[in-house]
């Protein structure tokens, strides 16, 4: 018998004459122990004067019901079993932790070995007895009234487990009468299987390999020796099976989950539970030898992670939700309603009370609660986070407890969730980079003030949804003092860029329009407004109903990172929205299901304006004006169809970037837990750069675990009811001849309903001139010929602009645009030209240094006693020439207000003499042309006299020069005997001529400046180049230029004081 093992139905069923002797000692020793029963109740009765046992129990028991079956089954059956936790498709994530880790296990499950040493060790005779062991319990009262050294107890596995299931751990008689009740009560409805699966499933064993405590034999296979509880050898059986004595005084690890360096103690209890098997005839010598031999310590479990281990974020996000659903479910199921019970008071109560119910049912009601979760693409989430370089993380100095300062380093946090559109649920979210830091979710417990993410939600898609706005109508980026009580309103950058339309407002999240064009909804449409942020569900996320105010669209509302992404889902679901959920189902340990998340389509807006809204964000990321239009698409590893948004708080210590394509939406946010600034820069990115950056390596993270989903090919759809039409950008209204002419027409999406059907007058035509590079309407005084028609703004057409100079506020592409600043005026009259220069057939000149010159006029004498016609007006932007052949030109400078400057004058070629005779002789031809130079010369003269009474000083030194120079013109012709007289008259006819021209330089003179010593000079050294053959001539000549010199300097002179006078009254 000694070699020969027998199975648990052998156990069971053994009809051997071994079986039948030992079954004929079991009734006699039956028989035995109730004779010593009856003796001992005899002796009590004889000492108590009789019968006083008896009424003894029945006194202990009298007042405890008795239960039924179903009573029985229901507290028996009730284990406290661990709730197991599973991503989305059915894959285990871990347990929910837990004070006690238990799994149940079915008893064909269970190692026949474990069964064997259970049995040899707890109980032999389990399968005989009918709940109680009389011989035990005589045995237990006999050590307990004599206090005994040594209890050996009296506990049955049937008692046992009605110990743990069914009453309190405290040791009474009171207690210990009912247990024997109950054990014999529990024998009588149930099966002896049935109630040895209960017990195994129950016991507890001491602590596994993390040191969490645990009970049934599963959890103790796995959690002491990462075994399958089918394959536990005869060792591992052992071991466990003796663990229920002392669970914690056996166990092999401490509370930590490090091995003991000392469980001998549990190594000895093994060894009596091997010897039992042995002799209770489970295993055979040569078994019994390889299980002491066994090394225990060598084949122990090693520590494996728990899910708040691995998943700690996750984890006590789902305990979090799960504790929000249980309350709810319990008191369905006693059909208790909060909402009937009046007394605030009694209903805390109940909710209360319900509350604790719902941690203890967590705990141990075995639930297995399914996620919407994809583990593939949260774990891939995670390790990007974990590999981004770009946090800016700061270094602090912290006191610790000696009283030392050490520095300590300030994580930069971040927070992201990914929804599914049509859904709503969260398929992945990343809770932070530290659990241990600050042990909650960034993602969807910490309130942050949301910044400019709320401007499409707020300003634009309750101004499209209203009519007020529409993305090609204007909204205008202008001083506004209608924002906190009069103290104005900026942007991030502190300036105003002028008029804009809703499109553009938008992608450079200005502050100003979205606070501008809010306002007229809260006055008109409060209610909607108020009706929206409910439908976004930021209810669900703060205590009281959201209200809204004009800082709204700025984000000063606090929202969590998946109440930001819940809310965009409406722009992506085209004004539907799906609350977000992250529990798909919870069932019980039975495998029903208790909850099961339902979800209703929520209408925040039309679909019309989720696509308008929609399109505009679109421009955040793709237009060159938006804000996240380089890091978005240098980061993304594929291609879709994206929208999406920045935000950023004030000071600098939130950042968020929000995106969406048809078939998701994430949110991603950066900042501190303390609320510190974000570094404006580091490592040569901004803080909204590295936010974008961060939130597209998370969607690269994820499309490498499902491309299909994170990057759909699909394009958002239009829901019809969207209309293209041409619009005057600067009013929105239809195009005008103006507008056209002004260039201002583009191309934009309108809801059908808003889309315009009046032609736009905010224009208005005008005459304009160009100074400094800038137009500007020309004044009253302008001349006409100067200047050009454009196209200006009517200031009147703008209410926001009655105290502003719209000008100011034109954007700089709006090139055709003319201001309606009226042509700057100085009061001054321009300075002459400085230079005038040649060609063959007309003249050319610089501009004019004044910049508020705008054209030049031309005038052209034809003869040499002609007047000056004017023959040209040359506008700023034209090239400053003339052609017209051979003659004396003039120009002057014209500005703003119609003043005009002195002429300067030049000869193109020269005049053509009708008396000259072609037929002269050289001689002849010479006389004539030192009297043409002296004629120049007085000429000359008579130009370069400023003050008259100088001219006429100076004109009768040139006639005295004149004289002397007939005489050596006749003396120099004398050897010309025939052309003397001629000579002679022509000396007379230019003498007159002079004293004629003195007379009118006189008068002239008197009237205006001139500035052509240069010409007086040039004549000089004409007529002492063709005087070359005379010595005479020349001798004159050098005396001519001479008085000239000191002639011009007397002009200059002149000249300079004039000009000093005429400063001096321009400055008065």
């Amino acid at each position: 018998m000694d070699n020969q093992r027998f199975s648990l139905r052998q156990i069971l069923s053994r009809k051997e004459p071994q079986i039948a002797i030992k079954g004929t000692r079991i009734t006699s020793s039956v028989i035995w122990n109730l004779l010593l029963l009856l003796i001992s109740i005899l002796f009590v009765t004889a000492f108590f004067v009789g019968g006083a046992a008896a009424g003894y129990f029945a006194s202990l028991v009298q007042d405890e019901p008795i239960p039924d079956s179903e009573e029985l089954e229901e507290n028996i059956y009730n284990y406290e079993e661990a709730t197991e936790i599973y991503f989305a498709g059915g894959e285990y994530l871990g347990d929910m932790p837990s004070p006690i880790e238990r799994r149940e296990a079915e008893l064909d499950e269970i190692s026949e070995n474990l069964i064997n040493a259970v049995i040899a060790t707890e109980d032999e005779y389990f399968f005989e007895h009918d709940g109680i062991v009389p011989k035990a319990i005589l045995r237990a009262l006999y050590q307990d009234f004599s206090n005994a050294a040594t209890q050996t107890g009296g506990s049955t596995l049937t008692q046992q487990l009605v110990k743990n299931q069914l009453l309190s751990s405290e040791v009474t008689h009171d207690r210990k009468a009912v247990e024997i009740l109950y054990a014999m009560r529990t024998e009588h409805f149930f099966e002896k299987e049935d109630i040895l699966e209960a017990y195994l499933n129950v016991v507890p064993f001491g602590r596994n390999a993390n040191g969490q405590q645990i009970a049934g034999v599963r959890a103790a296979a796995e959690g002491i020796f990462d075994e399958d509880i089918s394959n536990l050898n005869i060792a591992q059986a052992a071991f466990i099976a003796g663990l229920p004595q002392s669970p914690f005084g056996y166990t092999p690890f401490e509370g930590s989950g490090e091995v003991r360096e000392n469980f001998d103690a549990g190594l000895d209890r093994m060894e009596t539970v091997i010897e039992r098997m042995h002799r209770f005839g489970a295993i055979t010598d040569e078994e019994k030898e390889d299980a002491l031999a066994y090394d225990i310590r060598e084949n122990l479990a090693e520590p494996e992670p728990t899910s708040l281990d691995e998943y700690p974020f996750l984890t006590d996000e789902v305990r979090r939700r799960a504790l929000q659903e249980l309350p709810e479910i319990l008191m369905d199921n006693d059909d208790v309603d909060l909402d009937d019970i009046e007394d605030d008071d009694q209903r805390n109560l109940v909710r209360n009370r319900y509350e604790e119910e719902a941690e203890r049912a967590l705990s141990q009601e075995g639930y297995e609660i399914h996620l919407t979760i994809d583990k593939d693409i949260y774990d891939a989430q995670q390790e990007a986070v974990e590999e981004f370089e770009m946090f800016s993380d700061q270094t602090d100095y912290v006191t610790n407890d000696d009283g030392e300062e050490e520095e300590t380093t300030i994580l930069e946090e971040t927070a992201s969730v990914t929804i599914n559109n049509e859904t709503g649920q969260i398929i992945s979210f990343v809770g932070g980079r530290d659990f241990e830091t600050q042990n909650y979710n960034r993602a969807t417990q910490a309130f942050r003030q949301s910044g400019s993410t709320m401007k499409p939600l707020t300003t634009y898609a309750l101004g499209f949804e209203t009519g007020d706005l529409q993305p090609g109508i204007l909204a205008p980026d202008t001083p506004y003092e209608e924002y906190d009580d009069g103290e104005g309103l900026t942007n991030f950058d502190n300036q105003y860029d002028g008029l804009m339309t809703s499109r553009e407002a938008l992608a450079r999240s200005r502050n100003v329009p979205a606070v501008r064009e809010f306002m007229p909804i809260l006055e008109d449409e409060r209610e909607f407004a108020e009706d929206a942020l409910i439908d976004y569900g930021f209810s669900r996320f703060i205590e009281n109903d959201p209200h809204p105010y004009a800082s709204t669209p700025l984000g000063t509302l606090g929202l969590t990172v998946e109440a930001n992404a819940s809310a965009f889902t409406a722009v992506a679901n085209m004004g539907e929205r799906v609350d977000s959920f992250m529990i798909e189902s919870i069932n019980d340990s039975d495998g029903e299901t208790i909850y099961e998340e339902e979800t209703e389509d929520i209408e925040v807006f039309s679909p019309q304006t989720g696509y308008l809204v929609l399109d505009t964000m679109r421009d955040v990321i793709y237009d060159d004006v938006g804000t996240a239009s380089t890091q978005i698409t240098n980061t993304l590893n594929f291609d879709s169809d994206f929208a999406g948004k920045t935000g950023t708080t004030q000071e600098f210590r939130d950042s968020w970037f929000v995106g969406l394509n048809p078939n998701i939406t994430q949110a991603t946010w950066l900042g501190f837990d303390d609320n510190r600034q974000l570094a404006q820069n580091y490592q040569g990115m901004g803080y909204s750069g590295r936010t974008q950056m961060l939130w597209a390596e998370l969607m690269n993270a994820a499309y490498e675990e499902d491309d299909e989903l994170i990057g759909p090919d699909e394009e958002f759809e239009s829901p019809g009811g969207i209309v293209e039409e041409e619009v005057c950008t600067i009013s929105g209204m239809l195009p005008s001849d103006l507008c056209e002419e002004a260039g201002l027409v583009e191309t934009d999406l309108f809801n059908s309903d808003y889309a315009p059907t009046e032609e736009d007058d905010s224009l208005q035509e005008v005459d304009y001139v160009e100074v400094g590079g800038n137009s500007y309407t020309a004044l009253d005084e302008t001349p006409s010929e100067f200047t050009r028609s454009g196209v200006s703004v009517d200031e009147e057409y703008f209410d926001f602009a009655e105290d502003e100079d719209i000008s100011e506020y034109i954007p700089e592409d709006w090139d055709d645009l003319v201001s309606d600043e009226e042509a700057p005026d100085n009061g001054s009259t321009p300075s002459s030209l400085n230079s005038v220069t040649t060609s063959d057939n007309g003249i050319a000149w610089d501009e004019h240094p004044d910049e508020q010159v705008i054209g030049y006029r031309v005038y052209y004498a034809s003869s040499e006693d002609g007047s000056y016609e004017e023959v040209d007006a040359v506008r700023w932007d034209e090239d400053f020439n003339y052609s017209g052949g051979e003659g004396s030109y003039a120009v002057t400078a014209v500005d703003t207000a119609g003043r005009e400057s002195d002429r300067n004058e030049t000869m193109v070629g020269s005049f053509e003499d009708d008396d000259e005779d072609d037929n002269n002789d050289d001689s002849a031809e010479d006389n004539s042309e030192n009297s043409d130079a002296s004629s120049d010369n007085n000429a000359g003269t008579s130009n370069n006299n400023e003050d008259s009474s100088d001219n006429n000083e100076t004109n009768d030194e040139n006639n005295g020069n004149n004289n002397n120079n007939e005489a050596n013109n006749n003396s120099n012709n004398n050897e010309n005997e025939n052309n003397v007289s001629n000579n002679q008259n022509n000396d007379n006819d230019e003498a007159e001529n002079d004293n004629q021209t003195n007379n009118n330089a006189d008068e002239s003179n008197n009237q205006e400046n001139s500035n052509n010593n240069e010409n007086t000079d040039n004549t000089n050294n004409t007529n002492s180049n063709e005087n070359e053959n005379n010595n005479n001539s020349n001798n004159n000549a050098e005396a001519n230029r001479e008085e000239e010199e000191e002639e011009n300097s007397n002009n200059n002179a002149n000249e300079e004081n004039e000009e000093n006078e005429e400063n001096e009254e321009n400055e008065d």
